[in-house]
């Protein structure tokens, strides 16, 4: 507890997401030399899914929102039986988002999700406030064995390279004393970066730190506080990974080769106004931030038993907030009109891929302990010089 009181909340600016938004912001005022500045390419959209951190309401209004998308992509596209991981290239989350995104892209038995939209709304809603729930340090032990149980029995085994896309769960190494990314991309090209999946969850989830954390081969080891505490909103990191990542995603260039789903949590809007500018003109068509008002979150802190579905509902039925550059705030259509038009702009890029020779995302299958990374940066604060 002590660990975590001398981090500062406020610590998604530090040096990585400086260096984000540096890049972002110059691409956009002033087209400086770097992958944002490329020519948009021709070859389609990588599709990006970004869920905040939070408290257990804030996973529930997340994943009914991901349940919404879900079922107007599955409308759309006439698919009744597609999954969101369908329809998605890259999946972010932070702490409960990081346990979303899990849930949502890990490979299960029968070589689809582990789990639908469906199940992951059941699953943080009967978990969420046991996972995410500050505690007395009497009665810390006991929560965090549960949760650890909990974890445990819904991955098992599975690891970072089980996942079905490429997948982005921040936590934050006391050890290193920076964010440490959780990265598909890093467990397939580099030794000692595999983990766990129930070990990744927890690490994201960590409310008092912190939690030991092994690779497989134990190589790596770190001592994880929750991802909220790295990054509470991950769409800067998701969109610098597949920028950089010309392994996977060779033929993106720039913000326009981009489709981002951020979804937040009513937290403040630093890095959606920075994400935001960086799209230009672009971002009512390439990116949209779908996120609860404060007023509406406060009720859960008054209310014991608050109704999570109504809860949702409200949220979806709100106008979207739209930052603007210069404008400040813009409220137009509502979250949930925000998330029919977005769902038929992946539909599209899904149909287009049927009759592209060249294909957008070109995942990595097999391992390999070369040195030699072209994907993102595990430790946050090399990413420059990845």
């Amino acid at each position: 507890m002590a660990a975590l009181s001398t981090i500062d909340s406020n610590s998604e600016m530090n040096k990585l997401t400086s260096e984000i938004f540096s890049i972002l912001e110059n691409n956009f005022l002033f087209g400086y030399d770097n992958p944002l500045e490329q020519k948009k390419s021709a070859t389609g959209k990588v599709r990006i899914l970004s869920i905040d951190g939070g408290g257990a309401t804030d996973g529930v209004l997340a994943a009914k929102a991901i349940l919404h998308l879900e079922s107007s992509l599955r409308r759309k596209s006439g698919s009744t039986n597609a999954h969101i991981a369908d329809f998605f290239d890259v999946a972010a989350g932070s702490g409960i988002g990081g346990v979303l995104a899990a849930l949502l892209f890990t490979r299960g038995k029968d070589g689809g999700p582990l789990f639908t939209a469906d199940e992951a709304v059941k699953f943080v809603t009967e978990n969420g406030r046991k996972l995410c729930r500050s505690s007395k340090q009497g009665v810390l032990r006991r929560i965090l064995r549960s949760t650890g149980n909990v974890f445990d029995q819904t991955f098992g085994d599975l690891t970072l390279k089980d996942t079905l896309k490429a997948v982005l769960i921040p936590c934050y190494d006391l050890t290193t004393g920076a964010p440490f990314v959780f990265s598909r991309a890093d467990a397939m090209e580099m030794d000692g970066c595999d983990f766990k999946l129930s070990d990744v969850c927890a690490a994201t989830t960590a409310v008092r730190g912190p939690t030991k954390t092994f690779s497989v081969d134990r190589r790596t080891k770190i001592a994880a506080v929750g991802g909220e505490v790295a990054m509470n909103n991950p769409t800067a990191a998701a969109i610098t990974h597949v920028l950089y990542n010309k392994q996977e995603f060779p033929f993106c260039n720039g913000v326009d080769d981009l489709l981002v789903v951020s979804l937040g949590n009513g937290e403040p809007l630093s890095v959606d106004q920075a994400v935001s500018m960086a799209f230009g003109q672009s971002r009512t068509t390439r990116y949209v931030r779908i996120q609860a008002n404060k007023g509406l979150l406060g009720v859960e802190k008054s209310r014991n038993d608050v109704n999570m579905s109504v809860l949702a509902e409200e949220m979806l039925k709100q106008q979207n907030v739209e930052s603007v550059l210069f404008q400040g705030k813009k409220c137009n259509s509502t979250n949930l009109e925000k998330l029919e038009h977005f769902a038929g702009e992946i539909v599209k890029e899904k149909e287009r891929r049927k009759t592209d020779m060249l294909p957008v995302v070109l995942l990595s299958q097999t391992t390999t302990s070369s040195s030699a990374r072209t994907s993102s940066a595990t430790t946050l604060s090399t990413i420059s010089s990845s």
